[in-house]
């Protein structure tokens, strides 16, 4: 696998024979061999044309776009290379089925569920006293294998998160009086740092689905809908705990992020350029964490299992074996 190039200060980027070059504005220039190259993130002003778009879609390279405040923007999504028309029909097949979709949509939630469960009970174990949230969630997760439609599906796994969430004081030694997850904008410099990683994963989890038959708009947990690439985002219920909420955990624990990261005075909605470059920087490395994978009997990158995910979905609509979310047995 590839690496993932993060552009933080303004230039350009262009084709330059057979490789690709960024020239800062102040013509700093350096060469970027595009074979090592996955994916590119855009978290600056930058521009490119048409000769540069058209060298990385020959490559299959997606490119991410955030905005001033880490926020994600969208996706340049090149043309898929490995098209399916069976498998794009048992895809809609899977989601215009209704009991189809639910049976799908049940597995991310019981993933999920079960690897938030792993995160507080890895906590609980280390003098963090969550016992109180492990058996309301204990609870909770034990009633979704009977839920019959996706509203009552989201109605638990919101609750499950909204004990989850009030549960993350006691697991952060900071002060941070976190109460409550806020997204549109975030609030506080908790819920700007949960959207900032979560955004990033939902870009990783669009590379690897990238690389396979599936097509990111048709989903089955969130519902399809125009401008967003919706699979992502059910995928990303499953790696959140593991990944990003982690990394979060651990990159305020060790103090590496605190309020001092932010800009305080747009009420913690920016993220300072160093402490971005730093969660990228320790997301990076914790992607290619391995784990020796049960079933696969080897060595498996964390970022790896995002696309063993998006084969076992595979494996799930063209009825060669029925899927299960990854769940965490550490």
């Amino acid at each position: 696998m590839g690496q993932s190039f993060y552009v933080y200060n303004n230039g350009d980027l262009k084709r330059k024979d057979n490789t690709l070059q960024f020239i800062s504005f102040d013509r700093e220039k350096k060469d970027i061999p595009i074979e090592r190259i996955d994916e590119i993130y855009v978290m600056s002003e930058m521009t490119f044309n048409t000769s540069f778009i058209n060298y990385v879609s020959q490559y299959g390279i997606p490119i991410h776009f955030f905005n001033y405040y880490n926020f994600y923007s969208g996706s340049y999504y090149p043309k898929e290379k490995l098209l399916s028309g069976q498998l794009l029909v048992k895809q809609v097949e899977h989601y215009t089925n209704y009991g189809m979709r639910i049976i799908i949509a049940r597995k991310f939630i019981e993933a999920a569920a079960d690897n938030i469960y792993r995160n507080l009970r890895y906590y609980n174990g280390r003098g963090k006293d969550v016992s109180f949230y492990m058996l309301e969630i204990d609870s909770l997760r034990r009633r979704l294998p009977e839920t019959q439609s996706i509203e009552e599906l989201m109605g638990i796994e919101g609750n499950i998160r909204k004990h989850y969430y009030s549960a993350w004081n006691i697991i952060i030694d900071q002060n941070v009086n976190f109460e409550k997850r806020v997204m549109h904008p975030p609030d506080n410099m908790i819920n700007s740092l949960i959207s900032f990683v979560n955004s990033l994963i939902y870009s990783k989890v669009l590379c690897e689905i990238y690389h396979t038959q599936l097509n990111p708009t048709i989903s089955y947990l969130h519902e399809p809908g125009v401008r967003r690439y919706s699979l992502c985002l059910d995928i990303s219920e499953v790696f959140k705990p593991l990944i990003g909420d982690r990394l979060i955990f651990s990159l305020l624990n060790r103090n590496q992020i605190t309020e001092e990261s932010f800009t305080k005075e747009l009420n913690f909605l920016h993220l300072n350029k160093n402490s971005s470059r730093l969660i990228v920087q320790e997301l990076e490395s914790r992607l290619k964490k391995t784990i020796m994978h049960k079933e696969l009997g080897r060595q498996v990158s964390y970022q790896y299992l995002i696309r063993l995910e998006a084969y076992k979905l595979i494996k799930h609509l063209i009825g060669e074996k029925e899927y299960e979310g990854f769940k965490m047995w550490w």
